[in-house]
């Protein structure tokens, strides 16, 4: 039973942020859905300040090893999330990680604060990673992360995990800032930027021109910087990006991860996360602890 930054799980396979929605979950498949919940702890759609209406349609595109998504964080925003997302979310029977993405550290800032003085919340993931959603924080810049964990560090005692972006040259730069500033953890890896063409009509595929990759195409990838990662931190570390299976999983724990998140897969399985933690169960690999 893994031990995640003092939260007891009941293993170590979670949702990556934005890949299930829970909510409308439950409105299909009932009560039994709590009965046997997929994941071991449950991260939340990214919530703004403000209310989000995403990019504008076509906003994902099928790829040969995965897809390319450009959905822009829809969201009902902070007063919306709290007043008629928590509630239903609450009821989930594994911890709840809310994901929040800001364009400052003043917004960030409130952000942080109001979601941390719910009880219902274990953990804040903070989303400084997303490539389909322009930002003011320079998030790929090791000092710009230290000052955003200085300034949010101080609102809460509850654990911080900072979601890395893959779309700079040294994440583990980044990393060490995160934790060297008060990070309980990190996650990686986000998407990676990727555009594809409609073969129809030579067009972008997608109508924001451009968008993330994820899927079996990006494991690779998230294994190195993952690795990297893992060889110059001592927090713990959610790994994801491609996983689909507990073959895949196990490569990600025997890499230094500590908890693992399901992603794409979960749009072609629901129920994915329990069938890679079932999976996991027999895999001859032993992840060397970084608890």
């Amino acid at each position: 039973m893994p031990d995640f930054c003092g939260i007891q799980l009941e293993h170590p396979v979670i949702n990556a942020s934005g890949t299930y929605d829970a909510i409308a979950a439950r409105r299909v498949f009932g009560d039994q859905l709590l009965d046997d919940f997929p994941f071991s702890a449950f991260v939340s759609k990214t919530i703004t300040p403000e209310p989000r209406a995403g990019n504008p349609p076509r906003r994902i595109w099928e790829t040969p090893a995965g897809m390319i998504n450009s959905i822009g964080l829809p969201n009902k925003g902070l007063e919306g999330f709290l007043a008629e997302d928590l509630p239903q979310l609450a009821e989930l029977p594994v911890p709840l990680v809310i994901s929040a993405m800001a364009t400052n550290r003043e917004d960030f800032s409130r952000l942080v604060a109001a979601v941390a003085a719910r009880e219902e919340v274990a953990a804040i993931e903070l989303n400084v990673s997303c490539p389909n959603v322009h930002s003011g924080l320079i998030v790929g810049e090791p000092a710009e992360t230290e000052a955003l964990l200085e300034a949010l560090r101080p609102l809460t005692e509850k654990p911080l995990i900072v979601k890395l972006t893959p779309n700079v040259a040294a994440p583990e730069a980044v990393a060490v800032a995160a934790e060297s500033a008060g990070a309980d953890a990190v996650s990686l890896i986000n998407t990676l930027k990727a555009s594809a063409i409609d073969p129809l009509t030579r067009a972008p595929a997608l109508a924001a021109g451009f968008g993330g990759l994820s899927g079996p195409a990006v494991r690779p990838i998230a294994l190195q910087q993952l690795r990297a990662v893992a060889a110059v931190t001592e927090i713990p570390l959610v790994g994801m990006g491609g996983i689909g299976s507990g073959a895949d999983a196990a490569e990600f724990l025997a890499s230094g991860a500590t908890l693992v998140a399901v992603g794409t897969e979960n749009f072609r399985d629901p129920r994915a996360g329990a069938r890679v933690a079932n999976e996991l169960e027999t895999e001859v690999y032993e992840a060397p602890s970084r608890l």
